[in-house]
């Protein structure tokens, strides 16, 4: 996309993505809304520029094709790694771990807390993440019949979450890359003032031992319990009425996905210079992650073909078809990534939101006590609206070290930049525009705006747990006292809620009914 110069819209600025996300929440229509934020952006950036209405539809299919070309690594994963999916399916490795699976794991509990625990174990990539643990777990919850809003819900929630606490991570290597010198350090000691993240973690395990669900997710896991079991034929039928080969073995699914995982660990190694001997292995992972998860992914479809051909699970053009079929059923989530990916690109390159918004916290003359909840909310506010956590922490963790820079200052300097990865964290989760939010609901194979409506009263309640848990460490500065506090307080708040909420089990009955 050629330069162009970005403007000051002022409060302009942050209509865009108020826009989308508020006729995404209204419509639950998500592209149509995408659609209209981002071209509403492109008009405040002609009209301010003196250009046209015909300027900001060009400005606009400019910036998508841009973005394109920008995550054209990342789009290759995506299709690559669909293609795995399906074949996997098809011949027969995912009906065959269902079938062990639902023998050794009982409980639709179990199978929650094994969906969390997976998620956890993926650690190195958010995007990796949320494919994977989607890709394995699903035929078990569908066994159990658990909503693919908490299978969406879960996989969520254990995504970014756990990649900005996990040390060896391409989050932590971004994070320390925007820090400067002695970044990585400093990285390591805001992990305990990440209360976002290590609250939800918390949060989801709570949820998935006790099944205290309230609101929205109550309500879907009313429904996919009081639904008629699959027959064998829907099961077969569950991803786009594909035939599935009864030869399967749960080898089948379990070679394959860890050859992805050896492999594109491996590749993000490599294309990061660790082999080479430029980088060490943490920095090396975040170098060029998306090109290593597309080298391990093309890398886990041969050793499908070695496995699957000569066996006759598949043929070697059903194969082929199944490259394809997996190709097509990601084409919804990149479209969807596209346009968000174009939504932030004309809010951080164009109309200026971040600038905006972290001029205001710079300029706010508050006290520095107040600093760790005020980042909170500012880095929420600005990821939830742009949609990625990556660019509200690389914006705001300057500004961030700037204030504190001063000798008073400098105790609240950590607990400040845990605030504000929290905060980033707790806008990408909830956002629908986020690229992680959008992958779960493709991970789950759950509809998007059904998982955002049912995870954001989730997400909510643990933000407001942590607004207190930052009021606390202003006071304290003491990040040990902070959490266990904000961990006391979520869960009573939980088992309040879950007690006093209404009852909707009936309303479920008659809308099931109809």
């Amino acid at each position: 996309m050629e330069a162009l110069e970005m403007i000051n819209a002022g409060w302009l600025s942050i209509l865009p993505p108020v826009i989308a996300i508020v006729l995404a929440l209204l419509t639950k229509e998500v592209f149509s809304s995408l659609l209209v934020g981002l071209f509403t952006g492109m008009l405040i950036y002609a009209s301010s520029t003196g250009g046209t209405i015909i300027d900001a539809v060009y400005y606009m299919f400019q910036m998508m094709a841009s973005k394109l070309g920008d995550n054209g690594t990342l789009i290759i994963f995506l299709v690559l790694l669909g293609a795995l999916v399906v074949i996997v399916t098809k011949a027969g490795g995912s009906k065959a771990y269902g079938n062990w699976a639902i023998t050794k794991i009982k409980t639709p509990t179990g199978a929650k807390v094994s969906t969390s625990i997976l998620g956890m174990m993926i650690f190195i990539d958010d995007y990796f993440n949320c494919l994977t643990v989607g890709t394995v777990m699903r035929p078990l919850t569908d066994r159990h019949k658990i909503s693919r809003e908490k299978l969406a819900y879960i996989i969520d929630s254990t995504a970014a979450p756990i990649c900005i606490i996990a040390p060896i991570s391409s989050w932590a290597v971004a994070v320390a890359g925007d820090l400067g010198e002695g970044g990585f350090n400093l990285f390591l000691r805001a992990i305990p003032y990440n209360l976002y993240a290590l609250l939800t973690i918390v949060m989801v395990l709570f949820i998935c031992f006790t099944k205290m669900d309230f609101g929205p997710m109550r309500k879907a896991e009313i429904m996919a319990q009081r639904a008629p079991a699959k027959t064998e034929e829907e099961e077969e039928q569950d991803f786009d009425g594909m035939t599935v080969s009864d030869k399967g073995k749960v080898t089948d699914l379990v070679i394959p996905v860890v050859a992805l995982i050896v492999l594109a660990i491996a590749g993000m190694s490599y294309v990061g210079g660790f082999f080479s001997g430029e980088n060490d292995f943490i920095t090396a992972i975040g170098e060029d992650p998306s090109m290593g998860l597309a080298m391990g992914a093309f890398g886990a479809l041969l050793v499908a073909l070695i496995m699957f051909v000569p066996r006759k699970l598949l043929s070697f053009k059903e194969f082929m078809n199944g490259l394809v079929e997996g190709a097509k059923s990601m084409i919804p989530a990149i479209l969807i990534l596209v346009f968000a990916w174009s939504l932030s690109g004309v809010c951080r390159n164009m109309i200026g939101t971040g600038s905006f918004v972290s001029g205001v916290l710079e300029s706010s003359n508050v006290s520095l006590r107040l600093l760790p909840v005020i980042a909170f909310i500012v880095a929420a506010f600005l990821s939830f609206s742009m949609g990625t956590a990556w660019g509200t922490f690389g914006i705001l963790l300057p500004i961030v070290i700037t204030i504190c820079s001063a000798g008073s200052g400098q105790e609240m300097l950590v607990a400040s930049m845990g605030a504000t990865l929290a905060g980033s964290v707790f806008g990408d989760h909830c956002s629908p525009i986020s690229d992680t939010t959008i992958l779960s609901s493709a991970g789950a194979k759950c509809d998007h705006m059904k998982h955002v409506s049912t995870q954001i009263p989730y997400a909510l309640l643990v933000a407001a747990v942590c607004a207190i848990g930052y009021l606390i460490t202003g006071l304290v500065v003491n990040a040990w006292i902070s959490l266990g506090i904000s961990v006391v307080i979520l869960l009573v708040a939980l088992v309040v809620i879950h007690r006093f909420q209404g009852e909707i089990e009936e309303d479920v009955k008659e809308e099931m009914e109809q």
